[in-house]
């Protein structure tokens, strides 16, 4: 069998999946490439790999997937690295500048500003920089390592977890383990064993870490992220899809 190509994202939250799959044999049988989360979603889509943790907003734009591992990208609530950053009160902004390296997280704010907060803020994705404007109306999406240690720069911050939970009363995946294609069921089951091997591993990962006084990256890994792709998280999944479907 040739070498299965998978995308994955090379932030914080995906080292337990890194660990596994480099410290296991998986490693000798794909060609792993490491992306930004909007260029994960288009090597799937243009077929340029088999597999990859890809924002799951990005499945609408594949005509075929299928979900090819028991384990996410996920939250039960508060996630701690996916914001809505502001200037002023949800309810006041007339702007919100979005995330250029993300698709799930920006859609999440769009559905949550039309649905939950049922404001309809201009959108902008052009910003010369998307993280700041002294405009006291305008807010930002910003995710991953990047809002590490950033709560308490911005006067207001509304972390898209915790407001979605609020929302639905479900958990929520920002990325899942997608193929593009049919693959092979040895695989799919040597894959999330090499996985759960990181998961299983994640405080050898924080070891690995760099160490922060801004930020609990112990508490990140261990308890805001929650990586098991159950059946309440797949309901959430699919609903959140439909949310887009209706933007």
């Amino acid at each position: 069998m040739n070498s299965i190509k998978i995308s994955a994202v090379n932030y914080t939250n995906t080292k337990p999946f890194l660990y596994g799959i480099q410290h296991t044999d998986i490693i000798n049988q794909i060609d792993l490439s490491l992306d930004i989360p909007a260029d994960c979603a288009q090597k799937l889509i243009d077929d340029k790999v088999d597999i990859g943790l890809i924002p799951v907003a990005a499945t609408l734009n594949l005509p075929y997937w299928e979900i090819v591992a028991t384990y996410c990208i996920g939250a039960t609530g508060p996630v701690n690295s996916v914001f809505i950053f502001s200037n002023c009160a949800i309810e006041d902004i007339k702007q919100i500048q979005l995330d250029p390296e993300s698709r799930s997280s920006n859609n999440l704010a769009k559905v949550l500003l039309k649905n939950f907060w049922k404001i309809a803020p201009e959108q902008i994705t052009n910003a010369d920089d998307y993280s700041f404007s002294p405009d006291p109306h305008t807010a930002f999406v910003q995710i991953g390592d990047r809002t590490f240690g950033k709560t308490k720069k911005y006067p207001f911050v509304y972390d898209l977890a915790g407001e979605w939970q609020k929302f639905t009363g479900l958990p929520f995946v920002f990325a899942a383990w997608i193929a593009n294609k049919p693959i092979p069921a040895a695989f799919v089951e040597e894959f999330n064993n090499s996985l759960k091997y990181g998961l299983d591993h994640r405080a050898e990962v924080l070891k690995e870490l760099p160490p922060r006084n801004d930020f609990d990256m112990e508490d990140y890994l261990m308890h805001k992220l929650d990586f098991i792709l159950n059946e309440d998280k797949k309901k959430a999944l699919y609903l959140f899809l439909e949310y887009i479907k209706a933007l």
